[in-house]
């Protein structure tokens, strides 16, 4: 039976003491991928960055392991937690191999991962192209083994070959035991390596729902994008 490493129970965040994101309700399981999507302003970043510990909940609660936690981003890596931020976690001016040496991972296991970086070890992060520099930051991510990643946008600006590429090693990496959180804009490419899903919109849980039977209900979700209210009721529904 899997449990449950991460959960978010009520919980509200935002900026300046105004919440942009209300009474969000997320589990993530060991070796699963749970898929959070949403439009733009969502609030699919808010919550993640709350779920990393990067800001403090206004309201609710964040549980690691069924424990309530307020530890800072770099107390829960320690204990296991990988997060790759919207932005390429990538050192610029270093190589990437010295950017695999600073997040204490191997070349070798980063290679086992992604063979097509061999070519580019010598080369600086900011001479990578984007597809380069997105499959360097999740080697240095996943390379450390972690318990659970947080990923934000990971297909951002991508080709689809490049984030079939990045996913396929997010899918291997939750079928070998880790939980996974995404947080995607473009939800039928989530949807082909996701567990689960939850649809956000205007800063709430619209839908709860097996990714399975969220690929029969694509309208449903694209309407709950656009309109920011309940999709209409269904089977495996929360509002």
């Amino acid at each position: 039976m899997t449990k449950a490493l991460l959960e978010t129970k009520g919980l509200s965040a935002g900026y300046g003491g105004q919440p942009v994101v209300h009474d969000v309700d997320i589990t993530v399981e060991e070796g699963e991928i749970v898929a959070l999507l949403g439009a733009n302003g969502a609030g699919k970043t808010t919550t993640l960055l709350t779920m990393a510990g990067e800001l403090p909940p206004i309201g609710g609660e964040v549980l690691i392991d069924g424990e309530p936690t307020k530890a800072p981003l770099y107390r829960r890596a320690r204990n296991g937690l990988g997060y790759i931020t919207e932005e390429r976690s990538v050192f610029m001016g270093l190589s990437a191999r010295d950017n695999l040496r600073c997040a204490g991972v191997s070349q070798a296991k980063a290679l086992e991962l992604f063979p097509e970086l061999e070519r580019v070890m010598g080369t600086r992060g900011g001479l990578l192209s984007g597809g380069e520099q997105q499959m360097l930051t999740l080697s240095r991510a996943l390379g450390r083994e972690p318990r659970l990643l947080l990923a934000d946008e990971l297909s951002l600006g991508l080709a689809p070959i490049i984030v079939d590429r990045l996913l396929k090693a997010v899918r291997a990496a939750a079928d070998a035991g880790t939980a996974v959180l995404m947080v995607e804009q473009y939800a039928r490419k989530a949807l082909e390596y996701a567990d689960r899903v939850y649809v956000m919109a205007g800063g709430h849980i619209q839908m709860s729902l097996a990714a399975e039977q969220a690929r029969g209900r694509l309208g449903d979700i694209e309407a709950a994008y656009l309109s920011g209210a309940g999709a209409p009721a269904g089977n495996g529904q929360t509002a």
